[in-house]
């Protein structure tokens, strides 16, 4: 599984960090960014983004 992020559509809510539970997200001047050695690809962030901003695919 992978994930992207469409830093173009996000809006900075931060739902989508409200909700990792490891913590894997940061909210960042240039967007959203996704520690990828704390990421287990649960897809909460995904499931909750209300733009549909990030995708987490198989």
């Amino acid at each position: 599984m992978a994930w992207s992020i469409d830093n173009k559509k996000c809006l900075r809510c931060g739902t989508c960090v409200s909700v990792c539970p490891l913590l894997a997200l940061n909210l960042e001047e240039n967007g959203l960014e996704i520690d990828r050695t704390k990421c287990v690809l649960c897809a909460k962030c995904s499931k909750v983004c209300p733009v549909k901003a990030i995708k987490v695919e198989k």
